[in-house]
């Protein structure tokens, strides 16, 4: 079954069922193959921006923790040298913490 078609300039050309169908095959091929490469591309990208994120979170865990120890420091030296205000400051925050706890 073939079926003929006159071409721009006036030359007829003959294209078969066949040949249609193979290049329809091709297509085919080829947009799998595209999806298939952009599948890819997008699951690496995935991958890529989950390890900057873990990244990302692993260094501020490690600027938390550094800054809470930093603190700990200083008020472990307010304490050495400054006794009584530290105590007074304690039960300071302990009466406000017991009022606000006893509230009816």
């Amino acid at each position: 079954m073939a079926t003929t078609s006159k071409s721009a300039n006036g030359a007829s050309a003959e294209i078969s069922m066949q040949e249609v169908s193979e290049q329809i095959k091709a297509l085919q091929n080829d947009l799998a193959a595209l999806t298939s490469s952009v599948a890819d591309y997008g699951t690496a990208k995935t991958a890529e921006v989950r390890d900057a994120a873990k990244e990302t979170a692993a260094n501020l865990a490690n600027q938390g923790r550094d800054k809470a120890l930093e603190t700990q420091l200083h008020a472990e030296e307010f304490v050495r040298t400054q006794p009584a205000t530290a105590l007074g400051i304690a039960a300071g925050l302990g009466f406000l913490v017991g009022m606000f706890s006893a509230r009816r």
